[in-house]
């Protein structure tokens, strides 16, 4: 391997083996979680190793991702592309001890999926076990579908132990002997949401392997506003950096409410349900949406915009860093989010951005659907709605729009519950102990005296 390595991290631990990290694609705008976590592994002395199937394709990156020193290696995108470091790969993988467990579990899955992603991922497996330094003693997969094949069949090729962490597309999207085989062989999984667990664990033969581990916020990077932290007051009996709500109710033309959604535009995220609420709204109300996030449906949401007449009350920004995405919560009065199930079965575990908007002092609005009521508690740290149903929404937005006081008082207790039982630093506490074996370097071990 030929990464880039920064000079910047945390102190290694003495005779530290390293952890190879294998990611769908990095850097990535919508996985500020797992760069968050790579970061503070780093802070802890882990000594890392990125592994991504993908090159980026953001053009922007976090500041998080500045900060990280891991160095990256891609491997193959598509195996065509990179033909003799595949044929590479794959003879000097051949003849590691394992190599032939690893075909065997390979050509049992490519039996059930016959498809070219299943091919190309043995491909990258097999470049991966080639070119991993003897230093590394552990692969850990973020997520359960393409990353945790990479990871499990390299594993068994190198026979190191894996382990990985589900979010959510990976977790419902994946055929259920899939998600069986692969519990059946990781040393552990860690998923951000009771609701995921409590599936993965109905198919695991040792559900105790199965561990809650919520992403939570890194609170230095959502900090709240400062004035608000100071407890300056102004006289008036409230934090000057308390949510400037005023009493914009949608009443004034000249001071609209204003929206604010974030995400991927994909059909998980319902921004097609959110268009069609906002035109159900009274005519005499106002306001104004700003939506971030790029994803392959925007361009058709933008022409839906048009045919409902909304095109001059939405601000489609497309991508954005976090320290924009930021500056969005804190001048927005309501955020709103109308997630739901795809038709493939693709659903949200916990969206990050409902906890990074609460931690702003937001008012969120959202479904009842997948992890969503974890974080939010109807009625007294946010509002939630029925998934896929339009009426629902437009009821809500059109309550809150009106209703300043209640959009301040669901803003603060939200705040107030991210900041209580939110926090990245449990999640990273408990992550640390479950990879302390990878950080002892026992693993090396075994793989020299080959």
């Amino acid at each position: 391997m030929n990464p880039t390595a920064r000079s910047r991290g945390g102190p290694a631990r003495p005779g530290a083996g390293e952890l190879a990290v294998v990611l769908k694609g990095y850097p990535r705008l919508s996985e500020t979680f797992i760069a968050q976590e790579i970061r503070a592994l780093e802070q802890r002395g882990f000594r890392l190793r990125l592994i991504s199937l993908r090159h980026p394709t953001d053009r922007k990156r976090h500041p998080v991702h500045g900060e990280i020193a891991a160095p990256v290696t891609y491997l193959p995108e598509y195996l065509y592309q990179e033909p003799l470091r595949v044929l590479r790969g794959w003879w000097v993988a051949r003849r590691r001890p394992g190599y032939a467990a690893a075909r065997r579990a390979f050509l049992r899955d490519l039996w059930r999926d016959r498809t070219p992603n299943r091919i190309r991922r043995f491909g990258q497996a097999c470049v991966l076990a080639a070119e991993l330094p003897d230093a590394v003693a552990w692969l850990y997969a973020h997520f359960l579908h393409t990353p945790a094949s990479v990871a499990r069949y390299a594993a068994l090729i190198l026979d190191l132990p894996w382990s990985v962490s589900a979010h959510a597309k990976d977790i419902w999207t994946t055929p259920a002997w899939e998600k069986r085989e692969k519990l059946a062989e990781t040393r552990w999984l860690v998923t951000c949401t009771a609701f995921g667990a409590a599936h993965l664990r109905a198919l695991a033969g040792a559900p105790e392997r199965i561990h809650l581990l919520y992403h939570g916020l890194d609170l230095d990077r959502f900090p709240a506003p400062a004035a608000a932290v100071s407890g300056d007051r102004d006289g008036s009996g409230r934090d000057v950096g308390d949510r400037d709500v005023g009493d914009r109710d949608g009443s004034d033309p000249a001071a609209p409410v204003r929206l604010l959604s974030v995400g991927r535009a994909v059909e998980k995220k319902g921004f097609d349900l959110l268009l069609d609420a906002l035109a159900g709204l009274p005519p005499e109300l106002h306001w104004r949406l700003t939506q971030i996030g790029g994803g392959p449906l925007r361009e058709a949401l933008v022409r839906q915009a048009e045919r409902l007449g909304l095109a001059g009350r939405i601000d489609w920004r497309g991508a954005a860093d976090q320290s924009e995405v930021i500056a969005a919560y804190r001048a927005a009065d309501l955020f709103v989010l109308a997630s739901r199930v795809a038709r493939d079965g693709d659903r949200d575990g916990l969206p990050n951005v409902l906890m990074e908007a609460q931690s702003q002092g937001l008012a969120c609005l959202a479904t009842r659907v997948a992890a969503i009521p974890e974080l939010i508690d109807d009625g007294n740290t946010g509002a939630l709605v029925p998934t896929d149903d339009q009426a629902a929404l437009t009821a809500a937005l059109a309550r809150l729009i009106r209703d300043p006081a209640e959009r301040a008082r669901l803003g603060r207790a939200g705040q107030q519950r991210v900041r209580t039982d939110f926090a990245m630093k449990e999640g990273i506490d408990t992550l640390a102990a479950l990879l302390g074996p990878a950080a002892d370097g026992a693993a090396v071990a075994g793989r020299a005296a080959e």
